[in-house]
């Protein structure tokens, strides 16, 4: 509760097991031809040196709208970040809470003006320092470990992402789902929800029941996007023998 009440937002997660995507996509409504196309790509070294510290680094690539990159610290606690960075209209403050866990973290995000992932992490055309702002790069430099910089790290994908925003009647606010598919065949299906600190406790209860009248398992086991995806490309680059 603490948390939350020094927090931006409140982000209400639940993964699906893969059995019921299909069960669940029919109990919500979902069309897939309603959904955006996401292609993400993280950075990290083949030991994932950043991940242990707690940091993220990523971008995208989102279609119709263009390309972005963020740079993320958690777990945070709010009343202890520095007094300029909760001031920056780039930097939020959000906990992300699932059945069973919570986490706050504190996200540096940066709009790029022009689409430059595909030129980076594909082509190999551009240094990934360019993907971020200077204000995300100084933040990178105070979070990672010494000796690391941005362009020493590896590019860790491509996933593919569905991202689907929908508001049912019967809920009267906006759900997302996100189907990220991973290269081996495997998918994470994520419903949320997000919410102010003021009526997480509320909206939380009222998601639950919600999702519970439609049949969709809440009792899950639960999978975080990020640390599957880091973990599926480090262990490539491993089995490629570029994992000293």
């Amino acid at each position: 509760m603490k948390l939350i009440k020094g927090a931006d937002s409140v982000e209400l997660k639940l993964t699906v097991p893969e059995s019921d995507h299909r069960g669940t996509a029919a109990a919500l409504g979902l069309d897939p031809l309603d959904a955006q196309i996401r292609q993400v790509y993280f950075f990290d070294t083949p030991k994932l040196d950043l991940n242990k510290r707690g940091l993220v680094v990523r971008a995208r690539r989102v279609q119709g709208k263009g390309d972005d990159s963020v740079v993320k610290v958690r777990p945070v606690v709010p009343n202890e970040l520095p007094a300029e960075l909760r001031k920056s209209p780039y930097f939020g403050v959000e906990v992300d809470a699932m059945p069973g866990g919570f986490v706050c973290s504190g996200s540096l995000k940066y709009a790029l003006p022009t689409p430059d992932v595909r030129e980076t992490c594909l082509v190999g055309n551009r240094p990934i320092r360019k993907l971020f702002s200077k204000e995300q790069r100084r933040f990178y430099a105070e979070k990672a470990p010494e000796g690391i910089a941005l362009d020493d790290l590896a590019i860790l994908g491509p996933i593919l992402v569905f991202k689907l925003r929908f508001a049912p009647k019967e809920f009267g606010r906006k759900l997302v789902a996100e189907l990220w598919n991973y290269p081996d065949n495997t998918r994470i299906l994520e419903l949320s929800t997000k919410a102010l600190p003021s009526e997480a406790m509320q909206v939380a209860a009222e998601a639950r029941a919600y999702l519970s009248e439609r049949g969709v398992t809440l009792t899950g086991k639960q999978q975080t996007k990020t640390k599957t995806a880091l973990e599926f490309f480090a262990g490539k680059l491993k089995a490629a023998g570029n994992g000293a």
